[in-house]
C-alpha cells in the first residue's frame, strides 16, 4: 500500500493564496474612495456589458476585480441575501456589515476547503442615512475570508501599491469631479490614458432618496474627466 503524499498545511494555503493573486493580477483595478456627497468607484473597464460595479440594496453598493463569473456569482448571492432580509425584517436591517460578514464567510470557507480558491477581491460600500457622512462604510474582502474596513479610500486588484501610492491619501473628502479626476489619473499611470469607455464609474450619492446608485456614463462622466 503507498502512502499518500503529505504536504503540509502551511504550504497548502500558500499555494493557493499565490493562486488566487495571480488570478487577481491579471484583471484591472478599482479605485473606491469618499468624496463631499458620497463613495464613489472608479474601474478600469472597457467592457459596455459586463459590469464590475453594481447595486445590491438600497444606498449599498457592490464592486468585485478578478475573475469576473466568480464575483458575479457573489454579486447575486449578496442580491438574493439583501432581498429576503429587507422582505423578513425591514429595509433598514440591510447594510453592509451584515454582506461583508456573508461574503468573508463564504470566501474563508471556499479558500480553507475548495481544491481552488475563488480568484477575487470585493467591495462592499455603504453610505449612511445623515448628511454628514458619518455612516459611510467601505468593506474590503479578500479571497480567503479577510475583512478590511477602509476610511476614505481603497484600492483592489493587482498592482495595488502601485495605485495607492499614485492616488494618496485622502486628508478631507474631495469633490466628485476632483476624486475622479485623481482616481483615473493613478488607474491609468503616466504611460497611458485612460477615457470615457475605458471606464466605468458609480457613485452612492446622498440626497437623491432611497435609491442612492448612480452610474456615471456618457457626457456626464466627459464633462468631469475634460475639467
Amino acid at each position: 500500500m503507498n502512502m499518500p503524499f503529505y504536504v503540509a498545511p502551511e504550504q497548502v494555503m500558500k499555494d493557493r493564496a499565490d493562486y488566487a493573486r495571480k488570478g487577481i493580477a491579471r484583471g484591472r483595478s478599482l479605485i473606491a474612495f469618499r468624496f463631499e456627497g458620497g463613495i464613489a468607484i472608479c474601474a478600469e473597464n472597457t467592457s459596455s456589458t459586463l459590469r464590475k460595479v453594481s447595486e445590491i440594496y438600497d444606498r449599498i453598493a457592490f464592486a468585485g476585480v478578478g475573475k469576473y463569473n466568480e464575483f458575479d456569482q457573489l454579486r447575486i448571492a449578496g442580491v438574493r441575501h439583501a432581498d429576503l432580509k429587507g422582505y423578513s425584517f425591514s429595509r433598514e436591517d440591510v447594510d453592509a456589515r451584515s454582506l461583508a460578514n456573508q461574503y468573508a464567510q463564504s470566501l474563508g470557507q471556499v479558500f480553507t476547503h475548495e481544491m481552488k480558491p475563488m480568484e477575487v477581491e470585493i467591495l462592499v460600500a455603504e453610505i449612511g442615512l445623515g448628511d454628514d457622512g458619518e455612516g459611510d462604510q467601505l468593506f474590503h474582502i479578500l479571497y480567503d475570508g479577510t475583512v478590511m474596513d477602509e476610511d476614505m479610500s481603497v484600492v483592489l486588484g493587482g498592482e495595488t501599491e502601485t495605485i495607492s501610492e499614485r492616488f494618496g491619501q485622502l486628508d478631507a473628502a474631495p469633490t466628485l469631479a476632483d476624486g475622479v479626476r485623481r482616481a483615473v489619473s493613478a488607474l491609468s499611470g503616466p504611460d497611458r490614458s485612460l477615457e470615457g469607455p475605458d471606464l466605468e464609474v458609480a457613485i452612492l450619492e446622498r440626497g437623491i432618496g432611497r435609491r442612492a446608485f448612480r452610474r456615471l456614463e456618457g457626457d456626464e462622466l466627459a464633462a468631469i474627466l475634460a475639467g
